[in-house]
């Protein structure tokens, strides 16, 4: 039996790692991925295996027999497994709060989410002071008995770090997941529960069919529905939705890739013409980012191109198809945005190379010059921070032509720039010149910008300059737009530089959504 309670200890450490993380899943498609959605999950964890170990340690004093332990690790699995189920209506309920900033019904639905996992994780905290109680015979070996078993769980936990993360959330889903954690440790229950409290067993053996009929039953109906869903799929940094909503000018179907919470659109594309169109969205503004180099530019002089943060390929496609195939270097951290991007978006131009990897680690081992670097690789609303520093601003500037110029996709409200200014502010710590193009909003209360700087000295005045000579049709449409619908201006700079020691990139974002919830 001894040998058995060890193996209930490692499983249940595994179990427990494993919610932590997949936790993280349930919530992204809806509250996004951030420091705040971390930190809150990992404090109530804590707090649940607090009261968990505290709990448990009187229960087993109380009534020290191996079938009460097994029961309470069979209703730790159950519950771990009714999570995604269970959780469905909240998380319906927290689309609607976040998709109109409405903070009540926004915090109090995170909060419900989390309620969720409260009694589970306290039953599995119970395991190890409840196994160290039934295999302390001797008190004489107590700190050998207590150190090996909250070793062994830690083992378990190691495992369950790396379980979800490479193996099961990529390949089965997040739902699955739960479901696969419960049912070992609901097996390893129904074991011992064998061996030592076999009359009860049948009861819990209808737990396990349970879930497997939940689990039967929900599997392929849509993680997060959204209006116009062709296609999602969940991978190890994000959930992925592809929608197709009808071009209200007649010109066939667009369609939009959304990450996480949805309340970005991360690519666009229209598959029903057969020549590329404008998207009339940010992405068309990175077309004219040369311009702001010194006269005479013309466009010839583009010549290459890096995307940070490609997505499915608007940028890349747009560039193509404006400058023709000069050499494009993508880059993005999740293969299956890239697959989804081939799939989808018929992201296959010969001239772009995309890269799997993270912005700053292709920058450290490249070599290459790039007379255009786009950075687009925020996920509203929150931003990878080493995107964002004077450091990383320095190896974009490394890579740069000597003309080169870099343009960054910032995200703002319609009165506030604050991201905006100390993005340009850090950028303005190691170019000369940094401007502020803020793309039309069309009346909505939020928007883009993009924050510009050039690797020469420039001035304002070089872009009306240049674009005057263009040729290229959709180039003159972007001009169009850009000289009548948008604003330009030069970045006044401010005061606060991001570095890597320092970038509190999520305190000035949750500052910029507070005013924005609070009408100031």
């Amino acid at each position: 039996m001894q040998a058995y309670l060890l193996l209930t200890v490692f499983v249940s450490g595994l179990t427990t790692l494993g919610v932590e993380l997949a936790a993280s899943r349930l919530l992204d498609p809806f509250f996004g991925n951030s420091l705040i959605i971390w930190a809150t999950i990992i404090g109530l964890m804590l707090l649940y295996l607090t009261v968990g170990y505290m709990v448990g340690g009187r229960w087993a004093d109380h009534d020290p027999r191996p079938g009460t332990l097994f029961q309470i690790t069979a209703w730790g699995a159950f519950l771990v497994g009714l999570i995604p189920f269970i959780s469905a209506p909240v998380l319906r309920w927290s689309v609607w709060g976040f998709a109109s900033y409405d903070i009540g019904l926004l915090a109090g639905s995170l909060v419900g989410v989390l309620v969720l996992f409260s009694l589970p994780i306290t039953l599995l905290g119970m395991v190890s002071p409840f196994v160290i109680r039934l295999a302390l015979q001797d008190v004489r070996h107590s700190g050998h008995i207590a150190g090996s078993i909250y070793a062994l769980s830690t083992l378990g936990s190691l495992v369950g770090t790396f379980l979800p993360v490479l193996l099961l959330i990529p390949n089965i889903g997040t739902r699955l997941t739960f479901v696969t954690l419960a049912v070992m440790l609901l097996l390893v229950s129904l074991g011992g529960l064998l061996l030592s409290h076999a009359k009860r067993q049948p009861l819990y053996f209808l737990m396990l069919l349970i879930l497997l009929m939940l689990a039967w039953l929900w599997h392929g109906s849509p993680i997060k529905a959204s209006q116009g869903l062709v296609y999602e799929t969940e991978s190890s940094y994000n959930y992925i939705q592809v929608t197709e909503h009808a071009d209200l000018s007649g010109g066939g179907n667009w369609r939009f890739l959304h990450l996480n919470e949805g309340q970005g659109i991360h690519s666009a594309y229209n598959p029903d013409y057969k020549e590329f169109p404008l998207t009339d969205g940010v992405w068309d503004y990175f077309l004219v980012i040369p311009y702001f180099n010194n006269p005479p530019y013309r466009e010839s002089q583009v010549g290459s191109l890096l995307v940070i943060g490609s997505a499915a390929g608007t940028i890349s496609k747009a560039f193509s198809n404006v400058y023709g195939p000069i050499p494009i270097d993508g880059v993005e951290i999740d293969p299956a945005i890239v697959q989804t991007g081939r799939d989808w978006f018929d992201m296959r131009e010969p001239n772009v190379t995309i890269h799997v990897q993270d912005g700053r680690y292709f920058l450290a081992n490249s070599t290459k010059k790039y007379d255009v670097i786009s950075v687009d690789a925020y996920r509203p609303p929150y931003i990878p921070f080493h995107l964002t520093t004077q450091e990383f601003f320095q190896e974009i500037y490394n890579h740069l032509n000597e003309n080169g110029v870099v343009a960054i996709n910032a995200g703002r409200t319609a009165t506030d720039y604050s991201l905006v200014e100390v993005l340009g502010t850090t950028m303005a710590a190691v170019f000369p010149n940094v401007y502020v193009f803020d793309a039309p909003d069309y009346g909505s209360p939020l928007g883009n910008s993009l924050v510009i700087a050039t690797k020469q000295p420039t001035r304002p005045e070089n872009f009306a300059v240049n674009v005057q000579y263009l040729q290229q049709p959709l180039l003159q449409i972007v001009v169009d737009r850009s000289l009548h619908d948008a604003h330009i201006r030069p970045l006044i700079p401010g005061n606060l530089v991001f570095t890597d020691d320092k970038a509190p990139v999520e305190q000035v974002i949750h500052r910029l959504i507070l005013r924005y919830l609070t009408g100031e």
